[in-house]
C-alpha cells in the first residue's frame, strides 16, 4: 500500500505504542518505541498516516527537578526552591521576571565551574535553546545504544 514505508511500520511489526501527549499548537505527537533497525528508516523519510504526512524524531525527555530547576537530579530533593525563570530563591508562580530578566540556573553553574568557554545564561531553564539543555540531550543521544 506505501512502498516507502519501512518494513516494520507498513506491517506493524516491531512496534509499541508508548503514549500520546497534546502540544502547545494543539497538535498530537504519539510516542513509539522500535527496534534501532526501523528507527533509523523511520527518521531518514517522512510517514504517511491516513491523509496526514508526519515527521519523526528521537523523543528525548531529560529529568528535571521541579524544585531546583536542576537536571539529572533527584525528585525528592530538599535542596533550597530555585524559580525556572529567574533562577530566585522562589517557585515558578512567584516570579514576576520579564523575559529579558530570564536566568538559567543550569548555565550559571556550568559558567562558574568553567574557566574558557562562557555559555548564555539569558534563557529560562525551560527554554528549548537552552544551552545546558542542549548538552544534556546530546549527551542523551550520545549514551543512548541504537
Amino acid at each position: 500500500m506505501y512502498p516507502d514505508l519501512p518494513e516494520a511500520v507498513r506491517t506493524g511489526e516491531d512496534m509499541v505504542a508508548k503514549f500520546k501527549y497534546k502540544t502547545k499548537k494543539g497538535n498530537y505527537n504519539i510516542v513509539i518505541e522500535v527496534s534501532p533497525q526501523t528507527r533509523k528508516q523511520i527518521l531518514q523519510t517522512k510517514l504517511k498516516l491516513g491523509w496526514e504526512i508526519c515527521s519523526a524524531k528521537d523523543y528525548l525527555a531529560p529529568i528535571r527537578c521541579y524544585r531546583r530547576s536542576r537536571f539529572n537530579h533527584k525528585h525528592d530533593c530538599k535542596g533550597e526552591v530555585t524559580c525556572p525563570h529567574c533562577a530566585g530563591k522562589h517557585t515558578m508562580k512567584e516570579c514576576t521576571a520579564s523575559t529579558s530578566e530570564h536566568k538559567c540556573i543550569n548555565c550559571i553553574t556550568y559558567n562558574s565551574y568553567t574557566k574558557n568557554e562562557k555559555i548564555r545564561e539569558n534563557l529560562s531553564a525551560l527554554s528549548k535553546e537552552c544551552p545546558s539543555l542542549q548538552a544534556v540531550l546530546i549527551k542523551y543521544r550520545n549514551n543512548t545504544e541504537y
